[in-house]
This record gives C-alpha cells, structure tokens and sequence, in this order.
C-alpha cells in the first residue's frame, strides 16, 4: 500500500509570490510546492528524479483539461473535500531540484478566505499531497502528486509536528494496526492486546 505523504513549505521556504489581474479578479500564487534532493522536515528525502516525473505527470494531466483542486488546511486521505476546495492548480514545472506551482485561488467560500488572508498580509503556506512508498534510509519511490494545500502557516520555521497517524502508516505493519484498530472497535479483550502493540509501535517512533 501507498503511504499518505504531506510535506509542509512556509510563505517564505516556498519563495511564494502573489500575482493579481488587472482588473484584480484573479489571485494567483506562484512559489515552490516540493523540495528535491534534501531531508526535509519530515525527514523524508524525495529524488529529484521522483519529484521532475512526478512534477511532470500532474502538468500533463493538467494541459489534458483535468482539474487538480486543492484545498484548505490538512485533509486526512488522498481524496478532493470539494466543499474544503480553495484554488487550483494551473501549471507546475521544475526550476533546479524543486516542484514549482501557480496556484489559482477560487471564488468558494474557502478560496474568499484565501484571498482576504493573503490580501491583508497573512503568510500562508503550501503542503504538497500525494502518495508513495519510503524505505528505511528515509528515501522516497513510486511517488505521486495528488494536489498541493493551503495551509496556515506555523509560529516558527520548522515548527509543524507529523501526525502520529503518517508516521503509523511508514512504519512496518502500520497499516495492518490501522485495520485491526478499526475491526475491533466493539471487542474489549481485542482493544487491550492492540493497545499494548500500538504503545510499542509508538514508542518505536521517538
């Protein structure tokens, strides 16, 4: 199984740039959506051979007429809340070892948040989504893009935490703990062998 991959860019690590219509209608942002060939935030390090075909092909899905939305915040799964929708993506390209983006921002009542927050002066940053498998020297394959969120931007560089939950679904056998949580909701006995397995999983992590 894929893993569910975030990676999290301030206004200022993403170099984001506001570019506006003339008859000031459209908001665009424009700024790098992933970073290639370092050990990110999370730890992580993407190729930049993964990144440029990964980068690729969502563009050409894009230039084919497909609508790559995104939204606002962190979602928990690969799927499109449209209800959650802020902007879309136009165009990505690569510029060195990096994913860029220009990102349309939507006319929802997520993308008016959006554009009131950036247009009074709120940095906010980006979180590419997709999926991929990462091996145990923190590498990444078989990655894909699903979309690049909107997301609020932390007090201090580097200060966004990885949920408990991303971490569980890279470890070995976390995602059969994620099933086994799920089938035994309604059996005692079964809760507190779990418990004790997942206590040791978590531990694992630190």
């Amino acid at each position: 199984m894929m893993n569910l991959l975030r990676e999290n860019l301030t206004f200022d690590q993403a170099q984001i740039v506001l570019e506006s219509t003339e008859d000031g209608k459209d908001l665009h942002l424009k700024g790098i959506c992933i970073q290639g060939g370092v050990r990110n935030a999370n730890q992580r390090i993407y190729p930049v051979s993964e990144i440029s075909r990964a980068v690729n092909t969502l563009n050409d899905q894009i230039q084919g007429g497909y609508s790559v939305l995104g939204e606002v915040d962190h979602p928990e799964g690969l799927n499109i809340n449209l209800d959650r929708c802020s902007h879309m993506i136009k165009e990505m390209w690569m510029d060195g070892p990096n994913g860029y983006g220009k990102l349309k921002v939507l006319p929802t009542p997520m993308g008016q948040l959006v554009k009131t927050m950036l247009e009074s002066g709120v940095k906010l940053g980006v979180s590419s989504r997709g999926s991929g498998n990462v091996n145990e020297d923190s590498n990444v394959s078989d990655f894909e893009i699903i979309t690049v969120d909107i997301v609020a931007q932390p007090s201090a560089p580097g200060a966004y935490p990885t949920p408990i939950y991303e971490h569980l679904m890279n470890t070995k056998d976390g995602y059969k703990a994620f099933n086994m949580a799920r089938e035994v909701k309604g059996d005692t006995k079964a809760q507190k062998y779990l418990k004790e397995s997942l206590v040791n999983i978590i531990q694992g992590l630190k």
